[in-house]
């Protein structure tokens, strides 16, 4: 067998794969490879358990989330597979260990006050890229679907928004140059193609609009151009100095939307697919948190069940 070292069949791995998948997940990949694994991993012929481990507190120890670390070795197990199937490589089955004591980050989510204040600013001060931000907490768009979102995705008629592209910076490595571009991709996964209801405040304001835009523009411009995620996460964060709300992340909106739906009674699996999570566990996990009184409330029930 001719033994490949890491970085040798990485590059191997990439041409083939670049065949199958996403520009932006293939982007995505080449960054993994160039700031995680190839500095650290990139002359070792062998990625025994000890050796992975040693890189996974390695690269904890650099301040890195578990999650990012975990997502580093989905990429590095790729590689792998891909070297044994060529022979380049011995396979080997790893058990990492990660730290316990990592703490859990809470969700970022507006307070039910700030939620209303934003959608009552918007309300009487429109602009076209407020319009976005009153739809995010309507509908629960990530960011890169609110910028692709365009005019002909809105049925007033039938009282939906259809999510089905998405809009993202991604960073190129190919040729020994290093750039980013901005591409309309399809969305995140298969369940992200989705269509989502239009509440009748969110129809009250659109139904006007739909009699005189143009269908092929985007709606945060109503433009042919979009506006890039970068550009409209700066807009937000001064909207939100502006409204004297507490900065939180874009994404934040979404958290809020799926919050608010959790908080009405929504049953778990329809907010789900109002999210295009791929499974209801990812709704789960980071939504369904009951609180003390939920707690209480339920112990109760339970005792009152027993006749007690």
């Amino acid at each position: 067998m001719e033994k490949k070292n890491v970085r040798e069949v990485a590059v191997a791995w990439k041409e083939d794969k670049k065949h199958y998948v996403k520009r932006s997940t293939f982007a995505s990949y080449a960054l993994i490879l160039e700031n995680h694994i190839f500095p650290k991993l990139g002359d070792i012929c062998d990625l025994s358990e000890k050796t992975v481990q040693e890189f996974v507190l390695y690269e904890l120890g650099r301040g890195l989330s578990n999650k990012t670390v975990k997502d580093t070795l989905i990429v590095l197990r790729m590689v792998m597979k891909f070297g044994v199937k060529n022979e380049w490589m011995n396979y080997y089955d790893w058990e990492i260990k990660y730290p316990s004591h990592e703490k859990k980050k809470e969700l970022e989510v507006l307070s039910i006050a700030h939620h209303r204040k934003i959608m009552d600013y918007i309300k009487k001060n429109f602009t076209f890229r407020n319009l976005g931000v009153y739809v995010s907490l309507c509908a629960g768009l990530r960011i890169g679907e609110i910028c692709a979102l365009k005019w002909s995705d809105i049925d007033i008629d039938r009282g939906t928004i259809s999510v089905s592209r998405t809009i993202e910076r991604i960073y190129i490595m190919e040729d020994g140059r290093k750039y980013t571009e901005v591409i309309i991709n399809t969305p995140k996964t298969q369940n992200s193609y989705r269509e989502i209801p239009i509440v009748k405040d969110l129809s009250n304001i659109l139904k006007p609009l739909k009699r005189v835009v143009n269908d092929d523009y985007y709606v945060l411009t109503n433009d042919v151009k979009p506006t890039e995620p970068r550009t409209y996460r700066n807009y937000y964060g001064r909207l939100m100095d502006k409204l004297g709300i507490p900065r939180l992340k874009y994404h934040g909106l979404r958290h809020s939307f799926a919050t608010r739906c959790i908080e009405s009674n929504c049953d778990y699996k329809t907010v789900s697919v109002l999210l295009g999570h791929a499974n209801i566990t990812t709704t789960l996990n980071l939504y369904v948190h009951p609180n003390m009184e939920q707690k209480k409330r339920c112990i109760d029930k339970m005792f009152k069940a027993l006749g007690k």
